[in-house]
């Protein structure tokens, strides 16, 4: 399949990127920086900032996938709500463009702050979620309700409380809008194993128009 992976440079862009490739897929990169990537790469250059642009650039994927994410290295991640909201902004234009260009597919990579923690408790709502990530968690609340009002086929894949880089070891679980735990309690994942997670949806398609959620 022809898969453009948009926000590539980022650790969950390329740890899918690398996932692609080992099973054959056909990668694009798009990417502010694609500097960053191997000169292997089909890369785009481009910062998401115009709808039609995209469409340009998608237009003959059979998948796309939205790693983006607001940087981090701006102070503003971690206290304001404004900030962090770009990541709606950017995925309503990735939506558009999708709709424009007729690709059959979205995959989102999501956040952990809407699924339920315990039940009638979020992620976000428990007391258990860092402060310091409130405002990204809270933006990721407001992206996820908007792809349920789009008229596209969109996946939203959330992570556990931690993901991390770590070792691919293909053996976990899957659910839905509950938070997965091992058996010491703990909600976590590599990054390594999300994305054989994430492949093996593009691959063996079992969501559409919903919400996936993995864990150890």
């Amino acid at each position: 399949m022809k898969v453009v992976v948009l926000a590539a440079t980022g650790q969950a862009g390329k740890t899918v990127i690398s996932e692609l490739l080992s099973r054959g897929h056909e990668v694009v990169a798009v990417a502010r920086s694609p500097e960053k990537l191997p000169s292997s790469i089909p890369s785009v250059r481009d910062d998401l900032s115009n709808a039609d642009r995209l469409a340009d650039i998608i237009k003959d994927a059979d998948v796309v996938i939205s790693a983006y994410g607001p940087s981090k290295d701006d102070p503003r991640y971690f206290f304001d709500v404004n900030y962090t909201d770009q990541l709606l902004d950017v995925t309503e234009r990735v939506v558009e463009a999708v709709h424009k260009a007729k690709v059959s597919r979205l995959i989102v990579v999501g956040g952990a702050g809407s699924l339920w923690l315990s039940p009638g408790v979020t992620v976000l709502n428990s007391g258990h979620w860092p402060e310091q990530f409130v405002p990204i968690a809270t933006s990721h609340v407001k992206t996820f309700e908007m792809l349920k009002k789009s008229d596209i086929n969109w996946v939203y894949f959330s992570p556990p409380m931690m993901i991390a880089p770590g070792v691919r070891t293909a053996k976990f679980r899957l659910g839905g809008d509950h938070i997965i735990v091992d058996a010491n309690g703990k909600n976590w994942i590599s990054f390594e194993d999300y994305a054989v997670a994430l492949v093996d949806e593009i691959e063996k398609p079992a969501h559409e128009r919903g919400r996936f959620t993995i864990g150890y």
